[in-house]
């Protein structure tokens, strides 16, 4: 059993978790290179917000949006 959790443990070290240990080497070199999942994930959060808002003007220019003072029928 203790040679199960030892094959886990060196799944996951040395195979799983190589390209973060290369990210972590690659810190030292070039902080924006190693950081670029971070801008990634930051351009498509922009892009998507960007989208977001844009549908949310089509529907108020369509006078779609309920713009009622309460929002709920219990206020």
């Amino acid at each position: 059993m203790k040679d199960f959790f030892y094959a886990i443990q060196d799944l996951f070290v040395d195979v799983l978790f190589a390209p973060l240990d290369a990210l972590r080497a690659l810190e030292l070199e070039n902080w924006f290179a190693a950081n670029t999942i971070s801008w990634i994930f930051l351009i498509i959060g922009f892009v998507a917000m960007v989208y977001w808002m844009k549908q949310l003007k089509i529907f108020n220019d369509n006078n779609e949006e309920d713009k009622s003072v309460s929002s709920h029928s219990f206020l």
